[in-house]
């Protein structure tokens, strides 16, 4: 057990981690310690508070209304007694700590790997981890404790998310230098019927957004390519092969080295999504995810980018 583990109640330990897995069985398996014992942390958590933590399904274990704001007070006290031991082994300033960052794909591809390794040069005792998610699960995450910092879009707003910084980030049709429309300044949707289009999955906003819009308007597509990837994406235009759909940020390398071309999309609908730096709403956040906080939302393209 770490230090941090040794400041928390053992009854909430393990009630976290039933709301974390959904499950006594995987909770105890994590844990190393027998169900019968978890059941009874719980049931004396719910004796003490005087209601239902959990709703009992037959495919696990569903929080309850109480058991919600309890799991949100567990998650940030776990996380503040990481930061407390994690800061007094390193009182001496930024020489040590841990960054967790999760975000949607296309920031893994540059940009986010050019910021650590900018910022390590100044403190190389700083290492990290990067979980490249949906825009959803990259929220989930940072709600959750299971990432420090989130780099994700927005439609809406999110549940105990405090959105540290926001920039609009328009969607681009991605071209080969010698299409027909790589020379326009923007695009309709209309215009890119003709021509094979490569769109990614489902959980992503630039999907739902051009369902949405194609929707509005009566526009049929059959999609050439679908993926979860976006670099595959951007690179069927590249070799030509059709339009695909992305943000300016996922694709800036392609774009500065004359591999692609990118052109606005200007229906309505198609600019309404927001890139997020997102924490933990009321988490006090280690010195050194701070400090790379910082580092991200100076160094965050001033124009209107994305990730995908």
């Amino acid at each position: 057990m770490n230090k941090a583990s040794q400041l928390q109640d053992t009854a909430m330990r393990y009630f976290l981690e039933v709301a974390r897995t959904g499950s006594i069985s995987e909770a105890s398996t994590r844990l190393n310690v027998a169900p019968s014992a978890i059941s009874r942390q719980i049931a004396s958590l719910e004796d003490l508070l005087g209601t239902v933590l959990f709703e009992r399904r037959p495919r696990g274990m569903m929080l309850s209304a109480a058991g919600e704001l309890l799991a949100a007070h567990a998650r940030k006290t776990a996380l503040e007694s990481d930061r407390v031991v994690a800061e007094i082994k390193a009182l001496e300033g930024l020489h040590r700590g841990h960054v967790r960052v999760s975000c949607s794909e296309g920031f893994a591809m540059e940009f986010l790997p050019f910021s650590i390794a900018d910022f390590r040069r100044e403190h190389e005792g700083i290492h990290f981890h990067i979980n490249v998610s949906a825009p959803a699960e990259v929220s989930r995450r940072v709600r959750h404790g299971d990432a420090d910092i989130g780099i994700t879009f927005s439609l809406t707003p999110a549940k105990d998310i405090h959105v540290a910084y926001r920039q609009p980030s328009p969607i681009y049709a991605v071209l080969h230098p010698q299409h027909p429309l790589a020379r326009r300044k923007t695009v309709s949707l209309a215009q890119l019927q003709p021509y094979p289009i490569a769109v990614p999955e489902q959980d992503t906003t630039v999907r739902q957004l051009f369902d949405i819009c194609c929707s509005r308007q009566r526009l049929l597509f059959e999609p050439a390519l679908v993926s979860n990837y976006m670099a595959a994406l951007n690179r069927f235009s590249a070799f030509d092969g059709g339009v695909s759909l992305a943000g300016e940020i996922s694709m800036r390398h392609m774009i500065a080295s004359g591999q692609v071309s990118a052109v606005r999309i200007r229906d309505r609908g198609m600019d309404v999504r927001n890139i997020e730096v997102q924490t933990l709403s009321g988490r006090t956040l280690p010195h050194a995810v701070k400090a790379f906080l910082d580092y991200l939302i100076t160094h965050m393209p001033g124009k209107e980018d994305e990730g995908s």
